[in-house]
């Protein structure tokens, strides 16, 4: 039997380039992926911008009204001002499912703080995770890293959390069998770092439903030897504001070092697939985004200057999340982890 149709909720009026940008690759993703979307914010202005695109496939495409908008300079307790802005009323769409994912380019601080608010956590975990994937020096090979900016300071145990929503996401979504499982260090050696790197060792090392490899370095975060790298927040936002920079800094390299003329640009056109394939691999808009992992419900929450192919890559990341049931497999995962739990307190009692 095959997948229905997603239906994603699209905040419109999120971002540095919103709505046109936002509204152009929604329209794609309608187009080219097997979804419905949901655009969600003023309508007279989604209406241009469709104007703008060729026009609304009613089918595919739908506008939904929303009344205000949570800037970039806005608090994220804004949302509570602002019960009607655009990221609410997508957050709340996936609350009565009437969609199944949230992708928003938006204050992404205020995107999370709905989305607690309104979907609430899941089950058995205590704090959210943003999970994003960053490509590796093997080819066809990613790692998603989590977290990277919900947390600033974790515990030990929602490391662990974050390990096994990792792992789930790697092996139903990424397609890896048996992933492998590190956690972000200054050192290969167990009791390297500081107390939450060295607690968080234990509690991975005991857990065998978690494929715990070790601790990973620095230097192996994009080696391909990981699958799943867990840190706190602080560190995984640096690490992936890093990675950002790093790959607009390639490329840059790339188009200054290509060489000029008319032998230039007959070498340039011949290199063009290769360039490309690079590009794809490097550049941070490929990506999409980042899911907002352990809330109920499928959050992406992409780059504030987002354009439209981003917006796609955003919209296709939420797809796959839903067709891949990650948020039922890891209420699954948790719900028996419970169960055993209450057993194993039982027996000792």
């Amino acid at each position: 039997m095959g997948l229905q149709q997603a239906t994603i909720a699209v905040d419109a009026m999120g971002g540095d380039h919103a709505p046109d940008e936002i509204v152009a690759g929604a329209i794609r993703a309608a187009a080219e992926l097997d979804v419905k979307v949901l655009l969600v914010g003023c309508p007279e202005q989604i209406r241009s911008c469709v104007d703008h695109h060729g026009g609304l496939d009613t089918s595919r495409v739908e506008i939904v009204p929303a009344d205000g908008v949570i800037t970039m300079e806005d608090k994220a307790t804004s949302i509570r001002r602002k019960p009607n802005a655009s990221i609410n009323v997508a957050m709340k769409l996936v609350k009565e499912q009437k969609a199944q994912a949230v992708v928003s380019a938006g204050n992404s601080g205020a995107a999370m703080s709905s989305a607690l608010l309104r979907l609430g956590r899941l089950k058995g975990i205590d704090r959210p995770a943003i999970g994003a994937v960053f490509p590796t020096i093997v080819p066809g090979k990613s790692v998603i890293i989590l977290d990277v900016g919900a947390n600033m300071d974790s515990r030990p145990k929602y490391l662990e959390q974050f390990a096994v929503m990792g792992t789930i996401y790697s092996k139903y979504v990424m397609g890896v069998n048996e992933p492998h499982v590190g956690l972000l260090n200054i050192g290969e050696e167990p009791g390297k770092g500081n107390e939450l790197a060295v607690e968080t060792h234990k509690l991975l090392s005991s857990n065998s439903q978690i494929p715990f490899k070790g601790n990973a370095e620095g230097r192996d975060v994009l080696s391909g030897d990981f699958d799943v790298i867990v840190c706190d927040g602080f560190a995984g936002n640096v690490l992936l504001k890093f990675a950002e920079a790093v790959g607009e800094v390639m490329l840059n390299i790339m188009k200054e070092e290509l060489p000029k003329g008319l032998r230039g640009k007959a070498g340039t056109l011949m290199l063009k697939p290769n360039l490309q394939r690079i590009k794809k691999r490097i550049d941070h808009a490929e990506h999409g985004g980042a899911l907002l992992f352990g809330v109920s419900g499928i959050c992406v929450i992409s780059h504030g200057s987002s354009q439209s192919p981003s917006i796609f890559n955003a919209i296709r990341l939420a797809k796959e999340a839903v067709d891949h049931q990650v948020l039922e497999r890891i209420r699954s995962y948790n719900e028996e982890h419970m169960q055993q739990a209450k057993a194993i307190a039982s027996a000792n009692s």
